[in-house]
């Protein structure tokens, strides 16, 4: 099974949107392709379709669920601000085009707005999906550290005692939280080795 036309096809037809959508899979593919990703790429996005796969049964609208994944990195300018705003928006306006109910369409919005991590979930499919975005915080170690050698080159432009202090931030705003992870499928798998890499990183 090719994970990427499976997920895909199951998502749209699910949440009702007519016809295959080729055209908007191969946009967003071939978004995911960019030349500026290290991170955020056809890796991370199937990585993610992986966990929601074995997590889909916790998903109220899993359809949803599934597609706001998709959506969820679509635009990535490593300078700009509103990446999610965008890449939310292109969601809602996509799925709106092809026929889908505005609720359904404005709930993969929230969705993928939930991403900014700006704020703790809430609601079942909004802690799902967070959960599944930050699961790479919760990889084995060899995995953790690619990821961070990969956010690194991302930002190769930033200085590296600057990236150093930010990054530090970000990781230990995660550590700081009383739980990383939201729903007790993801906290009873990956909480303990989450919070062992962050500790590992940013006590260095």
């Amino acid at each position: 099974m090719d994970l990427f036309p499976h997920s895909w096809q199951r998502a749209w037809a699910g949440i009702g949107a007519t016809g295959e959508g080729g055209v908007l899979f191969a946009q967003l593919k071939a978004a995911y392709a960019e030349q500026q990703r290290h991170y955020h790429t056809l890796q991370h996005l199937g990585e993610c379709l992986s966990v929601f796969d074995a997590a889909r049964g916790l998903a109220e609208r899993p359809h949803e669920v599934e597609l706001a994944l998709w959506f969820h990195d679509a635009i990535y300018d490593i300078k700009a601000h509103d990446n999610e705003q965008r890449s939310a928006d292109w969601a809602r306006d996509a799925l709106r085009d092809a026929g889908v109910a505005a609720e359904a369409a404005q709930r993969v919005h929230a969705l993928v707005m939930a991403t900014r991590h700006t704020a703790v979930p809430s609601g079942r499919d909004e802690q799902l999906l967070v959960d599944i975005d930050l699961s790479i915080l919760g990889a084995e170690r060899a995995r953790f550290d690619e990821y961070e050698q990969q956010i690194r080159k991302e930002y190769a432009y930033v200085p590296g005692f600057l990236f150093r202090r930010k990054r530090r931030e970000i990781l230990k705003g995660f550590l700081d939280r009383p739980a990383i992870y939201s729903t007790p499928y993801f906290h009873d798998r990956l909480e303990d080795r989450a919070r062992n890499n962050l500790r590992r990183v940013t006590a260095a």
